[in-house]
């Protein structure tokens, strides 16, 4: 992972760590369960739109993951979260899903295109901190499973602009290079 994205993240958490902490405000987690959703679905979309069939199939994997891992963990650790509602609270899973999207287009498309996402991913993570079902660290933890399970899977995309062709028919043989400009 580089230093780029790093200390992007913590750029994020600083930001977002230092707004007012309100769990009155209902609104605010609100936004964070869409963005839970619409996040992963709109990254998803984008593979199919520009027919990265490659590039669906490495998100798919490394949101099984991603949701595998922190599900287990959740069972598994059994922290109780801040609010004492239940004891699911490490780690987070609004982190880790919107991490592991945003993560995904950074390594898969690019720094530039995967900003907004990475800035959704960190409202996200406060929203659930601001709503008092995590604490920092639940959150960190879902940053790092999120980015993990998409650095385990993710290829950087490749548009085929080249293409070398070879044919042979009767003895004859044909090779054919064609380029495509974009």
């Amino acid at each position: 992972m580089s230093k780029r994205i790093l200390y992007f993240i913590c750029l994020l958490f600083y930001s977002f760590g230092s707004l007012p902490v309100t769990s009155q405000n209902k609104t605010i987690e609100i936004t964070g369960d869409v963005i839970l959703i619409a996040l992963p679905v709109a990254t998803l979309a984008t593979t199919l739109i520009v027919d990265d069939t490659q590039g669906t199939w490495q998100f798919t994997k490394g949101l099984i993951l991603t949701e595998a891992i922190t599900f287990g963990l959740k069972i598994a650790v059994n922290k109780p979260r801040p609010d004492g509602s239940d004891e699911n609270s490490f780690p987070s899973g609004h982190t880790s899903t919107t991490f592991q999207s945003a993560s995904f287009i950074h390594m898969r498309y690019g720094f530039k295109y995967s900003i907004p996402a990475y800035i959704l991913a960190g409202y996200t993570a406060f929203t659930r901190m601001n709503a008092d079902k995590h604490d920092i660290w639940d959150c960190w933890a879902g940053v790092a499973i999120g980015v993990g399970s998409s650095l385990l899977f993710t290829t950087e995309y490749q548009q085929e602009h080249m293409e070398l062709t070879f044919n042979s028919f009767d003895g004859n043989y044909l090779i054919g290079f064609n380029f495509k400009f974009d």
